[in-house]
Parts: structure tokens; sequence; C-alpha cells
């Protein structure tokens, strides 16, 4: 669906106090706060109180993703730093990855890594040839682990640290490939899910490898003119069964997240939901027709960016932003290690 013409990235501003941008997890996953933004008026809660907002027959879906230790320090045989940032696994040990150095590295180049592997410079690739094609001497997940660092988001100002490795992470990961985790389900711990579950509320999963684009700014002034950052994913035919069974019984669909929400959606884009695997540049702005989603559980979004597009076009865009200006007043912690709002499709 093509964004409305009328609209700017201006309309979906909004004035962030940066002491509000969280940069350490809650002590507790589930002790978090929720802002219950289904009404009119915006409710404060914790986000343990979940299982009570949400109803028996209802289905959770979330994203199963899993973050991989993508970020690698470096250098180029001229001794030259390199920084590089892993966006995706393909086959026959290689990858492409965002790099910064001084200077680009040219095709033939070996970086070393962690001072423990050579990778060689393939050449550009990517849609718009922003990243680099980069051939590692074994299995890249297995180097990761060893050598890489947790691919903290750029606002959060410290270098990663072994709490990060497990709380930038979902308690049910389980697919690697993100090099940014699905935040809305960082709040989720065991006793939570045992909660719902005996609650009689339904669990499903996709799969959306998040990658970085999804820190990028919007660089242009009429959201028209934006082109989508592409990210794989995959629903399954077990996920397609669960939403038309709940459908059938007249649960509602609660998706947690903005990735789950988009690999539904681009699932759904042919009018039916279908299992579905491959790419995805979906973008979601205001006037967007939903064919999947009843409720969202998401985080807070930066400024001007696309999720906040997003949450408007899901919620309705004064709704949005009345209630982020409720957030700020009320002190709620931004971004990935920060707080949550349950909102209501419009």
């Amino acid at each position: 669906m093509t964004p409305r013409a009328d609209l700017t990235v201006a309309d979906f501003d909004f004035v962030l106090p940066p002491a509000l941008i969280a940069q350490q997890p809650a002590a507790e996953r589930s002790a978090s706060r929720l802002l219950d933004g289904r009404g009119a008026t915006p409710v404060d809660r914790v986000f343990r109180d979940l299982p009570t907002l949400l109803q028996p027959g209802d289905l959770m879906v979330f994203n199963d993703t899993r973050v991989i230790k993508a970020r690698l320090f470096g250098e180029k045989p001229t001794g030259g730093a390199v920084e590089a940032l892993v966006e995706r696994i393909l086959p026959g040990h290689e990858v492409w990855a965002h790099l910064r150095a001084s200077k680009s590295p040219r095709a033939g180049t070996l970086v070393r890594f962690g001072d423990a592997f050579d990778a060689e410079v393939l050449g550009r690739a990517g849609p718009d040839g922003s990243l680099f094609h980069l051939r590692f001497p074994a299995d890249p997940l297995v180097l990761l682990q060893r050598h890489g660092h947790v691919p903290l988001p750029p606002y959060i100002q410290h270098a990663d640290a072994p709490e990060d490795e497990a709380r930038y992470q979902t308690v049910f990961a389980d697919r690697p490939g993100a090099v940014a985790a699905p935040t809305a389900a960082l709040h989720f711990d065991e006793p939570l899910l045992q909660a719902l579950q005996q609650r009689g509320v339904q669990q499903a999963r996709v799969t959306l490898h998040v990658g970085a684009g999804t820190f990028q700014p919007v660089r242009v002034e009429r959201i028209a003119d934006h082109q989508m950052h592409s990210e794989w994913f995959e629903v399954g035919a077990r996920t397609v069964a669960a939403i038309a069974a709940t459908r059938a019984a007249g649960g509602r669909i609660v998706v947690i997240g903005t990735t789950a929400l988009r690999a539904l959606e681009s699932a759904a884009r042919g009018g039916t939901l279908q299992p579905m695997t491959g790419d995805t540049d979906i973008f979601i702005t205001p006037g967007f027709r939903f064919r999947v989603a009843d409720l969202l559980v998401t985080n807070f979004h930066l400024p001007r960016s696309t999720l906040m597009m997003l949450v408007s076009a899901f919620a309705g865009h004064d709704h949005i932003m009345a209630l982020y200006r409720h957030a700020v007043e009320a002190r709620y912690r931004f971004f990935s290690y920060g707080d949550a709002m349950l909102l209501q499709r419009a």
C-alpha cells in the first residue's frame, strides 16, 4: 500500500529527554512498566499484569529469532582499523556485512578479525551496494560466537558486557540470524509465560531476522519517498493454522513486537494469510489495511522512525502521539531496554 502523500517525517516527531533512553534492562524482565494504551485514557501498569489484560483463547505470536554476536573488530593489512556488523549469513561461509573503516577495503583484501581469523572481501553487496560481501574461513556463526560482540543499538552507550549477552536476547530465542533483538519480547520470562498459559492464552512463532536497517533514520521528508530496508522472514503453516483456529473460535491475535507484525502482514499481503518464506520490505504507514493483528505489544520507538509510522498506522496517529506525550511525562523508559505498551488496532 502506498504511504499517504501528505505525511512527512515531522508528523512522527516528539521531544524525548535523553535521560529517558534506557541504558540497562530492568532488574527483572517482567518488572518493566506497561502502558495500557487500548482505551482513550492511558493506564499505567506493570508488564507482568499482561495475563489479566488478555482473554482465554487469545493467541500470542512471537518472533523466535536469535541475536548473533554480529559485531567484529579487526584491521586491514595496512593496520587500519575495521569494524564490521554482519547483516546476513549466506551459504558457503559467506556473509553480507556493514564495514566501517577510514578507507573502504577493495575486493581481494584480507581483513583480520579478533586477532583470530582472516575474512576475504569479495566486493560490494546488498540492494543498494552499501554492504560488503565477505568470505569467512569457517562457519560464520561459530566464528561470531567465539570472537564477536553483542550488537547493541547505537543509542546504548556502553560496550557489550556478559549481562547483555543474556538480556539482549529473548528467553525463547531459537533461530540465529538477527543483529537486533525483537525488543517487545524481552519482557517475557518463564513465570510470565506460565501465567499466560494458565490463563488460556496460546502461543505461536514466526521468524524475522531483524537487520541493522531498523536503526537507520528516514532521510527523506515525504514518507512516500522512503525506501524500506529488506529483512528475511518465515511464517510457517503451523502458525497460519493456529491463527485460523483462533479466529474461528472468536479469539484475538496478539502480536508481540513490530517485527512479528511485519512478518505476519507480509505473509498476508495477497489478501489472506499464507505460509511464506523470503525477504520483506513492507513499509507500514497510516492508511495500511491490517489483516492479521488485533492487539500489539511494542516498546517505545525513536522519533521520526519507520516504527513510529507503523504504530501510528495500527492504533491511530493522534492516539499514538498522545500516548507518547503521556509516556514522556510519566518518565517511561524508551527504546530497546525500555518499557512497553499495549495497543489495540484502530
